[in-house]
């Protein structure tokens, strides 16, 4: 069950409750005192803490401020005399889960422990959680020992510290969430929230209320309050993805809240103060943006106090070994496969491959290896498939025309002519150009292309 640890300097109270609590299964402790107490929660880190408040020495007040808060905090249920209830609420206020009233009634005081006992486990769900969500996003776990990504995570290391609002850039798929995560997570703001918002995923309609909210009757439909993302983000960290596409109006907002750390709701006439950090990332050219009219200057050099860059898997194939066996292991946990690792002839097939969709398209690649393969390694005919379009074409084959070419014309017409071929498939025009369907229909979106006849791209 749980361990409890009850704290009174009246010993046939103490036999009572350890009788009673015993019988329901749980391992109980007694203390005669306070200080007896901190000793017992140091030692065994009890689950629940029942104390008296009236003792010798250490009070119950003194007592519970005393109570270490690591590695997991009890829960600590006072009892007092009906006459002082008011010193039971002022334990409260110390951190106390609850109180009882002497004498003590055995179904309430079972049904408080079992109460505080459920509290206890549930603050321990939270902080291992809290520490796996850690480890996961550690900067010393971002993959990657090529001398770009070094470059990028010693960046990433001296500004864990600060609040410095960080611009990541970058191709689709090159994780520029996870280095935003990973940044927010080495911070002082990793026990606060962290909400990631892709720029293009919201209409523009919509994109205002979603990020600063709305007072009721501010438009037709707003019925009642609605918490903005910035808002709801408030102590920690917002990652703006793809803010590059952001509409013109949006872009102001944000630079206001950039110089004034405020924010105001649609519909209403008071600021409120928004302590946000601002990372945002794009795989634009911001600068050629400005020069477009697109985006504005003066908000660019706001988000740009500190620019990390990642660079596309092409350019880091060494790390590819690495990314590999971290995905089968991610994936054999996953799907209970115990894939041990990939064939030599396979994992040179994936470092020749030029990966358009970056890390994202590998992890899909290696995904779905792992699920298909039916041997302890994976060969290369479990990724070939995959990486077809490599065998059709070689790139070191093609020539360069001495006026440059126009790389996002070409990727359009590439994209247009896949769907041609796969009549109108998104799955089977991803596979055709050697993308995940996550990809394809990132790009798809992003050149604003029309719907094929067949819906298939959400």
């Amino acid at each position: 069950m749980a361990v409890v640890l009850v704290v009174d300097d009246e010993p046939l109270q103490r036999n009572i409750l350890k009788t009673i609590l015993d019988d329901e299964g749980h391992e109980t402790y007694t203390a005669s005192s306070g200080e007896e107490g901190l000793k017992i929660v140091k030692k065994f880190s009890p689950d629940v803490v029942l104390t008296d408040l009236k003792m010798e020495g250490m009070d119950g007040i003194e007592f519970i401020e005393s109570i270490p808060r690591e590695p997991f905090e009890p829960s600590v249920v006072v009892m007092t005399a009906y006459g002082t209830i008011s010193s039971a609420v002022e334990a409260i206020r110390k951190g106390a889960f609850d109180y009882l009233t002497k004498p003590l009634n055995k179904d309430t005081l079972l049904l408080t422990v079992k109460r505080a006992v459920e509290r206890s486990n549930l603050l321990k769900e939270n902080i291992q959680l809290q520490r796996a969500l850690y480890d996961r996003f550690s900067i010393e776990g971002i993959i990657g020992s090529s001398k770009k990504m070094q470059e990028a995570v010693e960046i990433m290391k001296k500004i864990s510290s600060s609040s410095a609002t960080v611009l990541i850039l970058g191709e689709s798929g090159t994780g520029k969430e996870l280095v935003a995560r990973a940044i927010h997570y080495n911070s002082q703001r990793k026990t606060k929230p962290f909400i990631a918002v892709n720029c293009t995923a919201i209409p523009e309609n919509l994109i205002e209320s979603e990020l600063f909210g709305y007072e009721p009757g501010s438009f037709t439909g707003a019925t009642s309050r609605n918490i903005g993302l910035f808002e709801a983000a408030n102590g920690g960290t917002i990652f703006l993805d793809e803010i590059g596409d952001l509409p013109a109006l949006t872009q102001s907002k944000i630079l206001r809240v950039l110089q004034d750390k405020e924010i105001r709701r649609i519909g209403s006439r008071e600021s409120i103060k928004a302590d946000v950090r601002i990372i945002a990332a794009t795989n634009k050219d911001l600068e050629e943006e400005i020069s477009k009219k697109n985006f504005r200057e003066d908000l660019y050099y706001r988000l740009k106090v500190i620019t990390i860059e990642l660079p596309p898997l092409r350019e880091r194939k060494e790390d590819i070994p690495e990314l590999v066996v971290f995905f089968i292991k991610k994936y054999n946990q996953e799907f209970g496969k115990r894939i041990k690792g990939i064939e030599e002839k396979a994992i040179k097939a994936l470092i020749e491959y030029h990966w358009p969709g970056n890390i994202r398209q590998l992890e899909s690649v290696v995904e779905r290896a792992v699920i298909m393969c039916e041997s302890p390694f994976i060969h290369l005919k479990d990724i070939k498939s995959e990486l077809r379009l490599s065998h059709r074409s070689d790139i070191h084959d093609f020539d360069l025309p001495d006026e440059g070419i126009d790389f996002e014309n070409l990727e359009k017409e590439l994209l247009k002519k896949a769907m041609l071929k796969s009549n109108g498939i998104a799955t089977k025009a991803a596979k055709l150009l050697g993308m995940s369907y996550k990809t394809f229909c990132y790009r798809w979106e992003k050149f604003n292309l029309d719907t094929p006849k067949e819906d298939t791209i959400p």
